[in-house]
């Protein structure tokens, strides 16, 4: 009987995982990337691991990403939406907080792929400002623009993960790379910055970023 209870367990299991599987095969490919990245992240098992080892070589870092299609005025209609991504990184063997917050729009492009766009905020936006809960925080389509530094980038879909590889070149000889792969649990996130062929990124390996939220 135990045996059987087993059996009729495990089966069920593989049932609930096959229901799964074919739910997001049949979703879009920007509806899935939407319940993807959005969420908050953080690299703390990595920190954990690296700290264990003797070394702490990547950031502690942190994601909160939320949609911010309500925060675009006078925005044109996408197949797709806005994110606005705050990212905290404290460096090894610091103290202070550096924050970046980021403004993005995806876009669902040809064979399932994913258009990341990008943007700049206005010069004299206080960034400590630039959050998700802060409800008075807009932004005029007319006064924002594409990054002209990082061109936009295609994510790729395959096994219900996403990948991109998107190279910029930069002036004096600088690469920056985003190297990415998203799936349901994790960000796993490399931004090589290299001059004249050289790494300046002071880590080689992707941040990994599970989700949290």
């Amino acid at each position: 009987m135990k045996l059987i209870m087993v059996i009729l367990c495990f089966t069920m299991i593989l049932s609930g995982c096959n229901i799964l599987k074919k739910s997001t095969e049949n979703m879009s490919s920007i509806d899935l990337f939407k319940t993807y990245i959005i969420g908050d992240f953080n690299n703390d098992s990595q920190i954990t691991v690296e700290l264990k080892s003797g070394k702490q070589i990547h950031p502690k870092a942190i994601h909160v990403n939320r949609v911010a299609d309500h925060r675009i005025i006078n925005a044109p209609k996408v197949n797709g939406f806005w994110i606005l991504e705050e990212s905290y990184y404290i460096k090894p063997e610091k103290k202070e907080i550096e924050v970046k917050p980021y403004l993005f729009l995806f876009e669902a492009a040809e064979d399932g792929k994913i258009k990341l766009t990008p943007y700049v905020l206005p010069k004299d936006i206080d960034v400590n400002l630039v959050k998700n809960d802060n409800p008075s925080l807009k932004f005029d389509y007319n006064t924002i623009s594409p990054s002209p530094s990082f061109k936009p980038a295609f994510y790729t879909r395959k096994d219900d993960k996403f990948y991109i590889n998107g190279l910029n070149d930069l002036p004096n000889g600088m690469k920056f790379t985003l190297i990415e792969t998203i799936s349901a649990t994790q960000l796993i996130v490399m931004e090589l910055l290299e001059k004249d062929g050289r790494r300046l990124t002071p880590y080689e390996t992707p941040i990994v970023y599970d989700r949290v939220k």
